[in-house]
């Protein structure tokens, strides 16, 4: 199968560790694409980011529509995910989404860390009706670029953050941010509770939904878009709005 890792910011360098992380995660047979976005913020940390990072991520999407059999957004606002799903003719995972549902499989609640303001992955949780497992949120003092230049350091403090969120009642972590691709494996027998990269987490659901051959949804709110028509698309993107399959 051939599972696109869509990022949904403009460092290639996240593209580039959430790839490597997905290709060490596959099984035999997958093969792993990045992607990065022709425009957009450099790193997601706002909410007028998010929406601007989500027509980025659509139209890289668009480019790949019908060459892959399944997408994971490397981007763990998981953004743009229920626009993914309808316009894309492939199963479309978020990382975040991938890494929680995960992590309600080996406990009855589970933390969540991030860099800085937690408050949207409170939200996010909720949206994907979540928020009863949710035990508590950690905001790490440190930032995406950090996380690429000094692994050892952000390992550290997540390490300390896990034990707070043990603290306050979780049974295991989601790691949130694509940034933070390759910490479980990092922090491998030093963390107090098991840890879920959104990555790794999501590489192994997107082969489990590709092998299970779902249909496309013909009806409802995730039926492909038809006949809708745009100004100023990319050729791609306004093709997916016009023609849906």
């Amino acid at each position: 199968m051939r599972l696109l890792v869509a990022n949904a910011n403009t460092t290639e360098a996240i593209t580039e560790t959430c790839a490597a992380v997905a290709r060490a995660a596959a099984a035999p047979g997958t093969e792993i694409i990045g992607a990065t976005p022709r425009f957009g913020p450099s790193v997601i940390a706002t909410r007028v980011e998010n929406v601007i990072a989500g027509h980025a991520l659509l139209e890289a999407l668009a480019e790949h529509a019908g060459k892959v059999d399944a997408v994971l957004l490397a981007v763990s606002f998981d953004t743009a995910l229920d626009a993914a799903r309808q316009m894309m003719p492939c199963p479309v995972l978020g990382m975040t989404e991938a890494a929680a549902l995960t992590a309600c499989m080996m406990g009855g609640r589970f933390g969540l860390i991030t860099f800085g303001n937690v408050e949207p992955y409170r939200e996010l949780i909720a949206r994907h009706g979540l928020a009863a497992r949710l035990a508590a949120l950690a905001g790490l003092d440190a930032t995406p670029p950090e996380a690429l230049a000094n692994p050892e350091g952000v390992a550290e403090k997540l390490r300390i953050a896990v034990e707070g969120l043990a603290a306050q009642g979780a049974d295991s972590v989601v790691l949130a941010g694509a940034a933070l691709a390759g910490f479980d494996q990092r922090l491998a027998g030093r963390a107090a509770l098991p840890l879920f990269d959104g990555i790794r987490c999501g590489v192994k659901l997107a082969e489990a939904l590709v092998a299970l051959n779902p249909p496309r949804a013909a009806s409802g709110s995730y039926a492909p878009p038809l006949g809708r028509i745009s100004q100023g698309l990319s050729p791609n993107l306004a093709a997916r709005l016009l023609g849906g399959a």
